[in-house]
């Protein structure tokens, strides 16, 4: 590559030369021809591309100019377009930086004399008898009589100058001569040049005075007709951005190049994305190519249905059922009229008055290279971290956080179909994810045999039971109940690796959702979190993957798909997309929304096969009514910025309560110092647990070998069976070949037993029964000692 030499000075005020522009972070700075003429900075891929094709275009006028270094230079207008400069040499840059200060004072300048003219051609228009060329000539003169007066003062100040160096000069002589000897003269002198400078200086004063009542005069005027401008500025940039955005839009459409604008079927999400875009694509056109490259391609298209659909009619219409005429009435109004038992005729007051806040969150420093460093590719749950790095929540807590949405789940045991059903299910899987859009605190491991209920039966009609059932690998059961009619029960599995940059978890394991009423089992699996920028940057998460969720007794499956972030991508972040198909695989609905803010369902009318993407794969164009939304997340509470983000129910999720099991994570001591603001005693505290926690485990592994040196055949059996559960499996999936990582805890839980469910043909833990009614006796005495 040649190098880029000075700018070249041509006639007038333009100056032209090669600059390295930034464009992303795969190509990083490229070699680009840079023309600055008339306050208007254009760059070109080449100079042979001046004739017909600009790259991007940056108004000086309005523009900041910053430097950066010694050959680097920023120029922005106020966050819609920023170039990132670089010169060869610092001589070079600093040509360039002199060449756009001078070409942005006098753009300035420009643009200030456009706005006066302006100004009186709308705050002063023609009345009857006077035309546009009064206006101007009444502009022009305006503009004579303010030159006029300029030059006034320039003389007056020009005269100050000469009169104040002679008087000056006659005083000092003054001062030298002996009395008596031309005094007289002198003092004539001095008093001459003292009365030119006196009248000097009163001309001065008099046509200050003049220049000010003159500029006062058209100062409010021209003040308004300015403020119109930018109004109407900003006016038209908006409308310019909307048109360009739709004609991207529909570009693509017809290119079949992603989906249609989501504002057919979502109009919220498509506003969203039109002020939370980036605004800098100015950027040459040849990085297109990374979109295609690396966003993942949509699978299909949804576009509205034909009106005939929106008609009520007795007849069949391309296999649809005359039903599809009832789209204007909500489906949560379809199955509430369905069902004589309307949760509106119940009002349920709460029995307790709940917590609202928590002490907020201590300003600690923490070097999380210092404990990371030595970590890159272990197993998450094998790494010490302080109470720095949490927050004060357990994971069995975090697991109960997935029922902040039961009204969904309550919803959905009210459906008549199926097929609806399968939509309140997919939301509620969705949900799940809304609480950790701002939530980078890591949940405190559990301890083994550690539990939490979280018991709403008088306030939301669900009961909750967690249980830390396995330590290697971390294993936690989890069931709900609810009188409305389902029941939640889960086992998940956490494997988490540390890459340096990021921190992915995986969960392993399923979760099952059965209804009383209809017996629909319903099973899926989570998909994985990341979080990113674990050593350098702000801490984000994004989750990423696609889940399947199955209705084992019609055959009913709904795939979501949670598009990963890319900087790439053009499509709104957080986005999911899903579709509900029955046996046959045909099409009923399509999800779409964000797992962070709201979901949104349409009833598919027809469907019919599309152009191929880009990667060769034909997808599918559905015709779909109206979006309605399903889904919406809660807002979070006043100040949870200082509360760790925590959402009204994870606020209440610590709070004491009396008559829980002694195995709760309320009784956790070091996370309720946490949470009280006592940092240091609670790490203090957790160490003492672990360290308990390892010699309750090693005293087992002593029983355990000493029953296996005995030769029982009951325990050889027992034995035997632990090491071909699942667990087994998933801990050598997990990836780590340490004996104390494959090695079972020998330890039978509580509250939960081993089931091979016959539907889904999963092995997971069951809540076996009893708690419940240990609460109520208050009979505590099988529960280990583990705080």
């Amino acid at each position: 590559m040649s190098e880029s030499k000075p700018p070249t000075p041509t006639p007038g005020d333009t100056y032209k030369g090669w600059l390295f522009k930034w464009t992303n972070y795969i190509k990083g700075y490229q070699r680009r021809w840079f023309v600055l003429s008339n306050g208007l900075l254009s760059y070109y891929r080449t100079q042979a591309e001046m004739g017909h094709t600009c790259r991007g275009t940056i108004n000086l006028a309005t523009a900041n100019i910053a430097v950066e270094d010694s050959c680097n230079f920023i120029i922005s207008n106020g966050g819609a377009q920023t170039y990132h400069l670089k010169a060869n040499s610092e001589v070079e840059r600093q040509r360039w930086i002199t060449a756009l200060e001078l070409a942005k004072a006098k753009a300035v300048n420009m643009q200030a004399e456009s706005d006066d003219s302006g100004d009186d051609s709308s705050a002063l228009p023609p009345t009857s008898g006077q035309s546009g060329g009064c206006c101007n000539s009444e502009v022009q003169s305006t503009l004579r009589t303010l030159n006029s007066k300029v030059e006034d003062l320039t003389t007056c100040n020009d005269l100050i100058v000469k009169h104040g160096s002679a008087l000056q000069r006659s005083l000092s002589e003054l001062e030298g001569i002996r009395a008596g000897v031309d005094m007289g003269e002198k003092i004539r002198q001095v008093t001459e040049r003292a009365t030119l400078f006196r009248i000097t200086s009163n001309a001065m004063i008099n046509a200050c005075g003049d220049f000010l009542s003159l500029a006062q005069i058209h100062s409010k005027r021209w003040q308004k007709a300015l403020q119109v401008e930018r109004d109407q500025r900003i006016r038209l940039e908006e409308t310019l951005e909307q048109l360009a955005k739709q004609h991207n839009h529909l570009e693509r459409a017809f290119r079949g190049a992603t989906v249609l604008p989501p504002s057919y079927s979502n109009p919220a999400l498509s506003n969203k994305s039109i002020v939370s875009g980036k605004t800098d694509a100015s950027d040459e056109d040849d990085d297109i190519e990374f979109y295609d490259a690396m966003e993942d391609p949509a699978e299909f298209i949804t576009v509205p249905a034909d009106p005939k659909y929106h008609r009520r009619s007795g007849s069949n219409l391309s296999g649809i059922s005359s039903e599809t005429g009832m789209e204007d009435q909500s489906f949560d109004e379809l199955s509430l009229a369905s069902n004589p038992e309307s949760p509106q005729t119940l009002e349920i007051e709460p029995i307790r008055q709940r917590r609202t806040r928590i002490p907020d969150k201590p300003n600690y420093c923490l070097n999380l290279w210092s404990i990371m460093k030595n970590c890159i590719g272990k197993e998450l749950s094998k790494i010490p971290m302080p109470v720095n790095v949490n927050e004060p929540l357990s994971m069995l807590q975090r697991l109960s956080e997935d029922l902040e949405y039961y009204e969904l789940l309550d919803k959905a045991a009210k459906c008549q179909s199926s097929l609806e059903q399968m939509c309140y299910v997919a939301a509620f899987t969705v949900s799940s994810y809304s609480t950790t859009v701002h939530r980078t605190g890591k949940p405190f491991n559990p301890l083994l045999g550690e539990t939490f209920e979280l018991d709403r039966l008088k306030e939301c009609g669900y009961r909750s039971l967690c249980e830390q059932v396995s330590h290697h690998p971390p294993s936690a059961a989890h069931h709900a109940w609810s009188e409305k009619g389902w029941s939640l029960r889960q086992e998940i599995t956490l494997s988490s690796k540390f890459r340096g940059k990021y921190l992915s978890i995986i969960p392993l394991g399923s979760i099952q959702c059965i209804f009383d009423k209809s017996n629909n089992h319903y099973s899926w699996k989570k998909v994985t979190t990341t979080i990113h920028n674990i050593i350098v940057g702000k801490l984000w998460i994004d989750q990423s993957g696609e889940i399947d969720l199955v209705n084992h007794k019609t055959g009913d499956r709904c795939h979501l798909k949670f598009a990963p972030y890319s900087y790439f991508s053009r499509d709104i972040p957080r986005k999911v997309t899903g579709v509900v198909t029955d046996k046959g695989g045909k099409a009923h609905y399509v999800l779409s929304g964000t797992w962070s803010e709201k979901m949104e369902f349409s009833r598919v009318m027809q469907s019919s096969k599309g152009e191929n993407s880009t990667e060769g794969k034909q997808r599918t164009v559905y015709q779909t009514l109206k979006a309605k939304e399903i889904w919406t997340k809660n807002p979070l509470p006043e100040g949870a910025e200082n509360m760790y983000f925590f959402s009204s129910l994870a606020l209440t999720l610590n709070e004491p309560e009396e008559g829980v099991a002694p195995t709760d994570s309320r009784h956790r001591p070091d996370q309720r110092l946490m949470e009280d603001g006592h940092w240091d005693e609670a790490n203090v505290e957790k160490q003492r647990l672990e360290e308990k926690q390892r010699t309750t485990r090693r005293e087992r592994e002593k029983e355990r070998e000493s029953v296996k040196a005995s030769g029982s055949p009951e325990e050889a059996v027992s034995e035997d069976a632990i090491n071909d559960s699942p667990l087994k499996t998933i801990a050598g999936k997990a990836g780590d070949a340490s004996d104390e990582s494959t090695h079972q805890d020998n330890y039978q839980a509580l509250w939960f037993e081993k089931f091979t469910d016959p539907v889904s043909g999963e092995t997971l833990h069951v809540y076996r029964g009893g708690y419940w009614e240990a609460k109520e006796q208050g009979s505590w005495d099988m529960c280990p000692d583990i705080f």
